[in-house]
Parts: C-alpha cells; structure tokens; sequence
C-alpha cells in the first residue's frame, strides 16, 4: 500500500443550489431544485439538502418532484455561473499542488504529498482549502483525506455537508468495515443488489468474500473490489485526462414496455446531456442510445451526424429515431442511456482559461 501518499478529495456541498442560494439569499433554508421544468418532462440536476429530506435526488423526473414536495423552488440551470465558480474552486486547488484530478465543476481528487507550500499534513492542507473556498466563495465544501482515492472519496461523503474526515492507515480497515456497501464508489445500484443476494452487507463482508468469488459474480470489477476492501488502492492522482464521451444513464425502478414513457425519460436524460455539454462547452457528432432488457441484455445504437450537437432537441430527435431501431416496446426495458462523443478536437476549439474535463463516464446508476 502506497501509505506514504497524502491524498485529499474535495467535494462541494449542493453545489448548483448552494450557489442559487447565495446568490439568492431569499433561497436559504428553502428546498431547491436545480433542474428542468416539472410541466415538461424536466429532471432535476441537483437539489439542496433541504429538497433532499423529501427523498429528492438528481437525475429524478422534476415532475416527481413537485409531487414529493410542493414547496420546491425549481431554477433553471445557470451553467455560465457554476463555471466561474468551478475556475475559482479549481485555482485554490493549483495554489497547493498540480496533481489536481476533477471529477466535475465541484468535485477532486488532489495528490499534496509533495505540496507547493511545504505543509507537513494533508489535514491541515484540506482545512486551508475548505477555509479558502468559504472565504473566497462563500460555498461549503467537504473533505476526504487518506492515503489512496477510494478512502479519501469515501470520506469526504463521511460527514457531509461541511465535513472534514481523515483516514489514517491504522484506522482505514476499521472504517472499511463499517462501510455500508452501497458507499463504495464503484458499487451502483444493480451491483448493490447482486452484493446484498451473496450477503454482502459492508466493507466487512466484502473482505471475508474470496476473491474468486468476487471474480466470479463481476468480472473484472471483483479484483477491485477485492482491493478496496483490504484497503489498497493504486491508482494515481491523474491531473490530465481527455474525456472521449459524455452521458447520462438511468435504471428504471420498474421495467417498463411503454415507449412513450421511455421518450419522456429519454427526453429528461437528453436535457441532463445538453446541460453538461454545454456546461463543459463541448459538443459531439455521435449520439448513442443505451438500452438494457429486463434480461440483463445491453445493447447501443449510434447515429454519427454531419455538424456539431450539444442541444437537447436535437440529441432527443436522434434518440428517437435510434429507439425505433431496438426491440423496446416487445421487450421490457431496465435501463436507458444516452451519449454524446465525438468532440471537436482540442485545437479547433477557442483557447479558453482552464476548461477542465471530466475523466469518468456520469452514470446515475444510483439511482
């Protein structure tokens, strides 16, 4: 185990709301939705932590959430401002070290065992940085410190909202064993479910499940879950990573063979992708339609277009006609996807101030 390591992950609290709550002071206290309209097939992007106790969540129908909570206050997304705001948070990170890895406008993974200002622990380097966002920001922020990333993520989700937890390594087997599984980044909902069939309940019972059974049940994801729950985790803080796709993906509750409904889940995910792409000033010729049957059978369906996408309209037109290529409607759906890819390469782009882009595919698998 690379326990020498100082890492730190940064994760900022409600991140879209919290900024319209500031900028809005009318707002605090109140549950917001960050999202599209409830009338119109809308989904929510983000919510605050007061939405949150109505059993709200991202990537729900906005019109779902209306019907959990009538006193929501539901905004547009303003994907300029959030932007700023991201280039600030990001510039307090880079005052410390250049091993920056972001996850999204508010979320990363930052390497400080070596740090530009010689601070001697990653403690105090993430109470510096927590400071400065509030300072500079007036946004809370919580933090994970450990020695590899799959701690210092669990941690910082520890003790949100404006948490600080440390994980040392004589202290990570015993926080990994009383880890709930559905908090192991890496473990979505379907995987949650097949764990808790073998009875795999914590980080505990993931450690006591040989690793040829883990290999067994999920492939190659077995060897890292293996890894995890004894507390090893190589991988590197990568500051430079060219993201080749970008999309949204949901697992229904229900199967379903109605394809009307499927068009307005679709409809709300091709919002989500257009709010990102155009968050990340991106755009792609590539739309890909995702589909999994209620047999567990996955299967794409691509269109290459002509000229650049990053409007929803036009990812949601394209998905449509990929929809009428599958066998959704004779067959139950369990799960929709859609991508964009494809992206402009990087020198045809206007040069532009720190645009950062994600590493990850965004699943709402969660959900």
């Amino acid at each position: 185990m690379h326990e020498g390591r100082k890492i730190i992950h940064i994760d900022m609290d409600a991140f879209y709301a919290s900024v319209e709550q500031r900028d809005n002071p009318g707002l605090k206290g109140k549950p917001v939705i960050v999202g599209g309209d409830p009338h119109r097939r809308g989904v929510v992007a983000a919510c605050s932590y007061e939405a949150r106790k109505f059993g709200i969540h991202s990537a729900m129908p906005s019109s779902q959430a209306r019907k959990l909570c009538a006193s929501a206050v539901f905004l547009p997304p303003r994907f300029d401002v959030y932007h700023e705001v991201s280039s600030q948070i990001m510039e307090i990170f880079h005052e410390h070290t250049d091993l920056v890895e972001p996850l999204s406008l508010d979320e990363a993974f930052l390497d400080v065992t070596r740090n530009k200002k010689d601070v001697a622990t990653a403690t105090e380097i993430a109470k510096s940085i927590r400071a400065e966002i509030r300072n500079r920001t007036r946004l809370t922020a919580s933090a994970g410190v450990s020695y590899n990333k799959f701690l210092a993520k669990a941690a910082s989700d520890f003790r949100k909202p404006d948490g600080l937890t440390v994980v040392t390594p004589d202290q990570a087997l015993e926080f990994i064993a009383r880890l709930p599984i559905g908090k192991f980044h890496g473990v979505g909902r379907v995987t949650e479910e097949r764990m808790r069939l073998l009875g795999i309940e914590t980080g505990a019972d993931l450690r006591n499940c040989p690793l040829e059974e883990l290999i067994r049940n999920f492939g190659k994801m077995g060897v890292y879950f293996h890894s995890i729950a004894h507390g090893m985790d190589e991988r590197p803080v990568m500051p430079v990573r060219i993201r080749k796709s970008l999309g949204r993906e949901i697992t229904l509750d229900e199967d379903i063979d109605d394809v009307g409904l499927m068009a307005s889940i679709l409809s709300g995910l091709a919002d989500d992708v257009s709010g990102m792409l155009q968050e990340r000033r991106l755009k792609g010729k590539t739309v890909t339609l995702k589909l999994k049957y209620h047999d567990f059978q996955s299967i794409t369906r691509s269109i290459t277009l002509d000229s650049l996408v990053d409007e929803a309209g036009e990812i949601m037109r394209h998905a449509s006609i990929l929809l009428k290529d599958t066998e959704a409607g004779s067959r139950k759906v369990r799960l929709l996807g859609i991508t964009v890819s494809g992206f402009e390469p990087p020198q045809k782009r206007q040069k532009r101030p720190d645009q950062l882009i994600l590493p990850i595919f965004e699943s709402t698998d969660r959900r």
